[in-house]
């Protein structure tokens, strides 16, 4: 339960739009309706990603993007009681490294460079424990404007922005069922953004959706992640919609995770299964999880 609620970051999408609020599959493995025991705790995601672009037909572009994201996260649980579920916050600071290349068109291929992310606040975290070993969480989650590099005010290097031109709002479901060492998790987010002023572009909403079906044996935890993104609109330019915008992918993959009592590792792959008017193709992710403090 420690490794709960710590997920919160980025993905790739198409160049336009930029990036995902929601990186795809990084809450696989994690029992998506519950809190870990009050206290602090730190998070850290670290996430590989060598994706291809597809466009609306599912067919490649040309365009590769190798990313790695790094997101540090603290996660409160209060101790505190509100309508009768666990209240916690959240904060998150990601950074990313992102590395672009054009097949036929070297001259366009970006050297990569390291950037900040949005910020991610999460004011409202809400865990109740059901009968029946089920466990449902509520929160709400704040994108900020503040990523060193976006769209309309890109890297002084060339190459795409290291994070987002926009606020995003995430309000966010998550339902697990927990017993006998089984986790069967689903974490939804609806993502729904501002419009990039210096770009006059709106990407469209979004529902992102992260799977776990794990058993945990001993200190040794196995089993299988999946996710799936769809984008519930065309994004916006200038007032218009955008041809080809709307993003959907799957994907799926083993996890595996030990726990070494003062601290806990768990590392989730997924390919992505089909895709369309947007990055993907293979993704590791490796989670850290330590107490900072318990009473």
């Amino acid at each position: 339960a420690m490794a709960v609620a710590l997920t919160l970051v980025s993905g790739a999408a198409g160049a336009s739009a930029l990036w995902d609020p929601h990186l795809r599959g990084v809450e696989s493995g994690l029992a998506a309706g519950a809190l870990p025991p009050e206290g602090v705790y730190f998070a850290l995601n670290n996430y590989f990603a060598t994706f291809k672009q597809y466009d609306g037909s599912g067919n490649k572009t040309g365009l590769a993007l190798d990313a790695i994201v790094e997101v540090p996260i603290l996660l409160w649980n209060t101790g505190l009681t509100v309508f009768g579920a666990q209240y916690g916050v959240a904060v998150a600071q990601p950074f990313d490294y992102t590395e672009i290349s054009v097949a036929n068109a070297p001259t366009l291929t970006d050297t990569g460079h390291w950037g900040n992310f949005n910020t991610y606040l999460v004011p409202v975290i809400l865990s109740w424990a059901l009968p029946h070993d089920l466990h449902v969480k509520a929160s709400f989650g704040v994108w900020l404007d503040d990523a060193s590099s976006a769209p309309g005010r890109n890297p002084s290097r060339g190459g795409v922005g290291s994070g987002n031109g926009f606020t995003t709002f995430e309000p966010g479901l998550g339902i697990s069922w927990l017993h006998d060492g089984w986790n069967l998790s689903a974490q939804l987010y609806y993502d729904t953004s501002t419009k990039n002023d210096r770009t006059d572009y709106q990407s469209g909403d979004q529902i992102a959706i992260d799977y776990t079906a794990t058993k945990t044996i001993g200190s040794w935890t196995v089993g299988l992640g999946a996710f799936q993104l769809n984008q519930l609109e065309k994004d916006t330019a200038s007032g218009r919609k955008v041809l080809n915008s709307v993003s959907q992918s799957y994907g799926l993959g083993p996890i595996v995770g030990y726990d070494f009592g003062r601290f806990n590792v768990q590392a989730t792959y997924n390919h992505y299964l089909m895709t369309n008017s947007d990055v993907g193709d293979n993704v590791l992710n490796v989670r850290l999880v330590v107490p900072v403090y318990q009473p």
